[in-house]
């Protein structure tokens, strides 16, 4: 997953940085070829090696996983295609810009907040995924599934070094960040493959048959995980990118897209990341499942940890832990950096080298606390339905301002530094379905297209009496 886009990489690689407040010209607009590498490097990142084995610690059928994340690929495909791209190439403006625009500086700077600590927490998980690798020459005992504190004197050394050397990197700039990145993406892509292979031939796999009853008709979930059925894959893998797809944050990427169509190109990311390599993953697990240390776990009625370092090195060997490593890296660097900019929005006075060792030392104190990538699977859920909402304002506005009769843009049109109608949209639709998640243990990703139709609808209802009253 990508765990989330990156708007900059392609602000900062394609144009240079440019274009922030602006619409982008014609002469930097890219083809549809210039989205495939970056998205297939995107999401087949750290985040991969933790979502595949979670898939089976919940519990999933071979049709449940296989097919579900086949449907679920491609929602969020056509999300991306129908929705985000189709906006971009009609505004050619930031997310950040164009939420400003509607909502005003100061709901925009709730906004940066938000995302800029969710961030963090995504960059603590991948630095938790990298500490798994490094700990294996130090025979670092390593987090367990149900663990959220620290075990131990050598897990935080690791991870505070790790920690450190990210942000280092991360706050000398992007353009290093990014090259980095590209030149490990296919590294990455080509371990996970590697992997998945190899597990197919210690789990002893000859035909397609075999190869469904790794998962059969599924299983009780692990202690502390809950029960993944079919739906719970398809709704699950559609948001797990929300906030990029129909939240609109690649509103920032899209805009260097000549035509609507580049957003097909998301399906790279989509089939190579999310699903090949989560599946690869999770055939990593499956291998670990028939050791002895884990059905030791299993016969006491614990749930065997999820390490990516050793799962990786089981299958192949040194270069696992270095894919591991590098797929960390390559989705914790960016990540903070990525805070760093939210947070400088909040504290312009600071450099940016300043925002992004905070955002650094804010993600360096998460990965200490294992819960946060044992839990991903529920932390993605979160924080998609936090943040896609304010996709849907943007929707909303974008296709029915002109028969609504509202007025496009309205907090730069009036004025305003905080637009009403956009925060009470956003916190009602929050509201109602965070309490209907949490009264009837519903799984929030089942609420986050509901929450996202709901706050565009108030938006619209909000936008259209509030305008009358202030004209």
């Amino acid at each position: 997953m990508s765990q989330v886009s990156i708007e900059q990489d392609v602000i900062e690689d394609i144009a240079g940085g440019e274009f922030e407040r602006t619409p982008v010209p014609k002469s930097k607009l890219k083809g549809w070829k210039s989205f495939i590498g970056m998205y297939a490097g995107e999401h087949a990142a750290g985040t991969e090696f933790m979502i595949g084995p979670l898939f089976l610690t919940a519990g999933v059928s071979a049709f449940d996983l296989i097919i579900g994340l086949l449907i679920g690929n491609l929602l969020a495909v056509l999300s991306w295609r129908f929705l985000t791209a189709e906006i971009a190439i009609k505004n050619r403006l930031t997310l950040y810009f164009q939420l400003e625009k509607i909502c005003g500086k100061k709901l925009v700077t709730g906004y940066n907040l938000a995302n800029g600590i969710l961030f963090c927490f995504l960059a603590g998980s991948m630095i938790t995924v990298s500490a798994t690798a490094v700990g294996i020459p130090f025979n670092m005992p390593m987090p367990k599934l149900t663990d959220t504190m620290p075990n131990g004197a050598t897990w935080i050394i690791i991870v505070i070094l790790i920690g450190a050397v990210i942000s280092i990197i991360a706050a000398r700039g992007y353009d290093m960040v990014t090259k980095a990145a590209n030149l490990m993406s296919p590294i990455i892509v080509i371990a996970f493959l590697a992997c998945g292979i190899v597990a197919l031939n210690q789990l002893g796999v000859t035909s397609f048959s075999d190869f469904w009853n790794i998962w059969g008709e599924g299983s009780e979930p692990f202690p502390g995980q809950i029960k993944f059925t079919f739906w719970h894959v398809v709704i699950w893998s559609w948001f797990a990118n929300g906030a990029m797809h129909i939240g609109m944050s690649d509103l920032s990427v899209f805009r260097f897209a000549k035509k609507a169509k580049a957003g097909w190109a998301t399906a790279a990311g989509m089939y190579v990341g999310h699903y090949m390599a989560w599946i690869a993953a999770a055939l990593l697990y499956a291998v670990y499942l028939k050791s002895p240390e884990a059905l030791t776990f299993l016969s006491n009625g614990d749930a065997p940890p999820v390490a990516p370092g050793p799962l990786a090195y089981n299958a192949i060997g040194v270069f696992g832990i270095i894919a591991v490593v590098l797929a960390g890296w390559t989705t914790a660097n960016p990540t903070i950096y990525r805070a760093g900019l939210a947070f400088q929005a909040i504290l312009p006075k600071l450099s940016t080298a300043k925002v992004t060792l905070l955002a650094g030392a804010i993600a360096t104190l998460a990965g200490l606390f294992p819960a946060f990538a044992m839990k991903l699977l529920g932390f993605v859920a979160l924080y998609g339905f936090i943040l896609a909402p304010f996709g849907a304002i943007i929707v909303f506005e974008h296709f029915f301002h002109k028969k609504v009769g509202i007025i496009k843009n309205y907090a730069e049109a009036a004025n305003l530094s905080f637009n009403k109608s956009v925060f009470w949209a956003w916190a009602i639709s929050f509201g109602v379905f965070y309490f209907i998640s949490v009264q009837f243990d519903v799984f929030l990703s089942f609420v986050t297209l509901p929450a996202w139709i709901l706050c565009g609808v108030l938006f619209l209802v909000f936008s259209k009496k509030f305008q009358k009253q202030t004209k």
